[in-house]
């Protein structure tokens, strides 16, 4: 037998999340809720939020089978009262949050001259405004702790225009400049802003491209690993972009795409 010393103390120090609260919206589903399974399981207490209460419940007792403590907030963040609302119930379950994912949103793709201003106001609200209140709940109190973690989803389409960007490539890029304000307001005082950027995804918020077999294997021929992402594929960098071991990585963009935006 090797008697060199285990890793694992060593990787629990860089990337353990005992200890820490934090809270996903649109943890219920998709990527959102793969990023909640590998934050409880790396040790964090987790509030899922987002709209439909069985998928939440569902969230959460997976979460629970894996020793956690979780729980889980009902909530439209379409409003800013309804994100108002949301914030409180999610600090009430288990306190302050010091990590914020930000994973729901909307995904509307009218033509752009179809496109009219109640489709850009839904998008706006869902998947621009509420990470900027929730950021302006939250991260001001991150601050105050010396520690915080604030991590969006973004899009390719925040940094270039296909299948139809509309409001929604707006936001995006929108959330990239968010995280960069945020990254420069508060990283001096230990809490740090990334967005994590998706490349063509398996999830439910795809399913009108991921109907289309055709579209679906040519989006896996642009990757360079041959194969569109899955919800998994976020669950290492989420836990790394939420530990002690990015405290030097802010406002960046990183991006999970499977080299798709690299050529």
């Amino acid at each position: 037998m090797s008697d060199r010393p285990s890793p694992v103390p060593y990787l629990s120090e860089l990337f353990s999340l005992e200890g820490r609260v934090a809270v996903v919206t649109g943890g219920s589903s998709g990527i959102g809720r793969a990023i909640a399974v590998a934050l409880a399981r790396a040790g964090a207490s987790v509030v899922v939020v987002a709209r439909r209460e069985a998928e939440l419940a569902a969230t959460v007792g997976e979460l629970e089978g894996h020793g956690r403590r979780a729980a889980w907030v009902g909530a439209d963040l379409g409003s800013r009262d309804g994100v108002a609302r949301a914030a409180e119930s999610a600090a009430a379950a288990f306190g302050e949050p010091d990590i914020l994912v930000n994973a729901a949103g909307v995904n509307l793709r009218p033509p752009m001259d179809e496109l009219g201003a109640d489709v850009w106001d839904t998008t706006m609200a869902v998947n621009l405004d509420a990470p900027f209140l929730l950021g302006q709940r939250f991260g001001p109190a991150m601050a105050r702790r010396g520690f915080g973690r604030l991590i969006h989803i973004a899009s390719q389409q925040a940094f270039r225009a296909s299948v139809t960007s509309g409001a929604y490539g707006v936001s995006k890029a929108g959330l990239v400049a968010l995280a960069r304000s945020q990254a420069e307001a508060w990283s001096g005082r230990g809490v740090t802003a990334n967005t994590l950027v998706p490349g063509f995804v398996m999830t439910p918020l795809n399913a009108r491209l991921s109907g289309d077999p055709a579209m679906v294997k040519a989006l896996a021929e642009r990757t360079m690993t041959g194969r569109n992402g899955v919800a998994d594929d976020f669950a290492g960098a989420a836990v790394f972009l939420a530990s002690a071991a990015s405290g030097y990585v802010t406002g960046q963009s990183i991006f999970v795409d499977g080299g798709f935006s690299a050529h």
